[in-house]
């Protein structure tokens, strides 16, 4: 079994970062392939970034590609997801997922473990 745990969002203007971290516990976190999807009021939730258990590979939405980057330090068990030049689009609560398997990183049907999310405001 695997936890995970958002932290960093909050409120920040528009052009802004934020920098949130996914803490998990348990064991072969390196294994994992991790990714970040986030959720707007009364919207799909939209895949963000992903990346995989090395670290090597990494996906980004196009909506995001460039702004953000997803990273990760398996000697601290964490998965992070630094937002440059934010927008008020990009307002949405933010999760970081989880699965030990190489499927399809866009989808969030294929991750196994899930936080509890995070909420990131932008104003504008």
């Amino acid at each position: 079994q695997v936890q995970l745990v958002e932290s960093g969002g909050g409120l920040v203007q528009a052009g802004g970062s934020l920098r949130l971290s996914c803490a998990a516990s348990g064991r072969a976190f390196s294994s994992y392939r991790m990714g970040w999807f986030r959720q707007a009021a009364g919207r799909e939730p939209e895949f963000v970034a992903a990346i995989s258990g090395s670290g090597a590979a990494t996906y980004y939405a196009d909506s995001v590609k460039g702004r953000f980057t997803i990273s990760r330090d398996n000697a601290k068990n964490t998965a992070y997801l630094q937002m440059n030049s934010l927008k008020p689009d990009d307002t949405a609560v933010y999760y970081c997922a989880g699965d030990p398997q190489s499927r399809s990183y866009s989808s969030p049907l294929t991750y196994t473990y899930w936080g509890q999310g995070t909420q990131v405001t932008v104003s504008s």
